[in-house]
C-alpha cells in the first residue's frame, strides 16, 4: 500500500501555488522564532483578513454572528482564531490545533559571567535536543526585556547581515581524545551550553571588566541593566534565514519547523477560507507542546475553553452545558510533525508504516511511545471519515508512526483535546532531522497540508 509521490501529480498551476505558498511560509518562519513572534505575525495577517479581537466583542456587548472572524491572546504566546458557522455553535467546530514553540536554549535568569576575559550567558535548554548539535554554529538571541516600570523591550539580534552573532563553543579535536570517547548524551553537557558574548573589557575597570563591557552596550542598546535579566525572556536560536534545499529547490531547511510548518499551513487555511461555512471553524496555536503543553500558554491550560465559552457569550446563548456540548461535538486535527524516513538511519524506521517526504500530510492513528503509552488512538470511524475528505478533495496524505516500536516514540497535544470527547487525530507534515537546529521538510508537503487543512474546514 505504497503512497504516491504528490509530485508527480502537479500541474504548472500547482506549481505556482505551491512556490508562492512555500515563499510566504519561508518568510513567516524566518521573522517567527519565538512564540510571541509568531503571534505577532498571525495578528498582523488575521486582522488583515478581516479578524477581530474577540475582547472588543466583549466590552462593547455587540454580538457575534455567522460570518463574524474573531481572535483571541493568551500572553502574546498563544492564539485561538474563530469564524462563525450557520450552524449553532454546539454542533461543533472544526478545529486545525498545531503548536508554535520549538527546541532552543533560554538564557537563565542569572545569566553572565566572565572567565579568562571572555564574558557568556548562561542558558537552559528547553525541549529535547542533541545537545551537541548546538556548538559552533551561528547563533541569534531574540525575545523581550520585561522592565520595573512595566515597558517591554523586544530584543533581536544575529538576523541582520551587520549583526554580530553568538555561539557555544567547542574543544578542538587535536585535545578531544576524552571527549570523543563519551556517548553523544554527555559529549557537550547541559551547563556547557554557554554562549560567548564578548572579549573586550571595559575601559576603567579592573575586575570583570568585560562582562561590564557587555553590560555598558546592553544599557546604551535597550536601557537595561543586569537585574532586567530577571524578568526577560530571550531565547537563543540559530541565526539565518530559512532557505530552499536542493539542486531543484524542492525542499525547505530552517530552524523552527517543528512545529510551525503546521501552524502555518493551519492558518493559510484558516485566512483563505472566505465562504460562508457550515460549522464554525477554529485554528488553535499554542505554546510549551514541546515542554509537555503545561503552563498558561499550554495547550492544558483553560484558555481555549475560556476562549470559547466567551464566544458562546458574544453569541448570546452561553451555558456550561452548551460549552460542553460545543467541545464534544468538534472535530480536530492535532497537526504536528512527523519522523520523515531518512535511509541514512533506516533501522529505526518500520518502511511500510514510515512518513516518506514528497506523500503528503501524514495521518497518525496514534503516536505515544511503545505500547502506545500517551496516545490519542483515533477511532476508526474518525479516520474513515477523514480519509474520506482527503480523497473527495484530491489531497495527498500518507499513514505513518514514529519510527519502530521498541525504539522511542513522542505525542502532540491531541490526547489533551481529547479529554473533552471531541473526535481528533494526529496528522502533520514529514521531517527529516527533527529538533535539530535546521530541520528539512518538502515544499510539495507543505502544500498539500494547506490543501488537507482547508478541506477540512469546510467538510468535516
Amino acid at each position: 500500500m505504497e503512497r504516491k509521490n504528490a509530485w508527480k501529480s502537479y500541474d504548472e498551476n500547482n506549481k505556482k501555488e505551491l512556490e508562492k505558498l512555500c515563499k510566504e511560509y519561508r518568510d513567516f518562519l524566518s521573522a517567527g522564532k519565538t512564540e510571541r513572534e509568531c503571534v505577532k505575525q498571525i495578528i498582523a495577517q488575521a486582522e488583515s483578513a478581516g479578524y477581530r479581537d474577540l475582547d472588543v466583542y466583549i466590552k462593547s456587548g455587540e454580538t457575534l454572528k455567522c460570518g463574524d472572524k474573531v481572535y483571541s491572546v493568551c500572553m502574546d504566546k498563544t492564539v485561538a482564531m474563530f469564524q462563525i458557522g450557520k450552524e449553532p455553535l454546539e454542533n461543533g467546530m472544526n478545529i486545525l490545533g498545531a503548536h508554535i514553540d520549538s527546541p532552543r536554549m533560554d538564557v537563565k535568569q542569572n545569566p553572565l559571567y566572565e572567565d579568562s576575559e571572555l564574558a557568556y550567558l548562561d542558558t537552559h535548554y528547553y525541549g529535547g535536543i542533541k545537545k551537541y548539535q548546538w556548538v559552533t554554529i551561528p547563533l541569534a538571541i531574540h525575545g523581550v526585556i520585561a522592565k520595573k516600570d512595566g515597558s517591554v523591550i523586544d530584543v533581536n539580534i544575529g538576523e541582520n547581515d551587520d549583526d554580530p552573532v553568538f555561539c557555544v563553543s567547542d574543544l578542538l579535536i587535536h585535545l578531544a581524545g576524552s571527549q570523543m570517547e563519551k556517548k553523544a548524551a554527555k559529549v557537550i553537557e547541559g551547563e556547557k551550553l554557554d554562549v560567548l558574548v564578548g572579549s573586550i573589557p571595559l575601559n576603567g575597570e579592573e575586575k570583570e571588566a568585560v562582562s561590564k563591557g557587555v553590560l555598558a552596550i546592553l544599557k546604551e542598546k535597550y536601557g537595561m541593566d543586569e537585574e532586567d535579566f530577571m524578568s526577560s525572556e530571550l531565547e537563543v536560536v540559530p541565526a539565518g534565514r530559512a532557505r530552499e534545499l536542493g539542486f531543484d529547490r524542492s525542499m525547505i531547511m530552517s530552524y523552527g519547523q517543528d512545529d510551525r510548518v503546521c501552524a502555518y499551513t493551519s492558518l493559510a487555511a484558516m485566512l483563505g477560507t472566505k465562504a460562508e461555512l457550515e460549522r464554525t471553524a477554529c485554528c488553535l496555536l499554542v505554546d510549551k507542546e514541546e515542554i509537555g503543553s503545561v503552563g498558561a500558554t499550554g495547550m492544558q491550560s483553560r484558555f481555549f475553553e475560556n476562549a470559547v465559552a466567551e464566544l458562546l457569550d458574544a453569541m448570546g446563548c452561553y451555558s456550561d452545558l452548551r460549552l460542553r456540548r460545543t467541545l464534544k461535538n468538534s472535530s480536530m486535527l492535532s497537526s504536528d510533525v512527523s519522523a520523515g524516513y531518512d535511509p541514512a538511519y533506516g533501522e529505526a524506521f518500520e518502511k511500510k508504516n514510515a512518513a516518506y517526504l514528497g506523500r503528503g500530510i501524514v495521518l497518525n492513528k496514534f503516536t505515544g511511545a511503545r505500547g502506545k503509552s500517551g496516545s490519542n488512538d483515533a477511532n476508526a470511524e474518525y479516520v474513515a471519515r477523514v480519509r474520506n475528505i482527503f480523497d473527495s478533495h484530491e489531497v495527498a496524505f500518507q499513514t505513518a508512526e514514529l519510527g519502530k516500536v521498541d525504539v522511542g516514540g513522542g505525542g502532540t497535544i491531541a490526547y489533551i483535546a481529547a479529554l473533552y470527547g471531541m473526535e481528533v487525530i494526529d496528522s502533520g507534515v514529514a521531517v527529516l532531522s527533527m529538533h535539530a537546529p535546521w530541520e528539512v521538510t518538502s515544499k510539495a508537503d507543505v502544500y498539500e497540508a494547506k490543501k488537507a487543512y482547508v478541506a477540512f474546514l469546510k467538510n468535516a
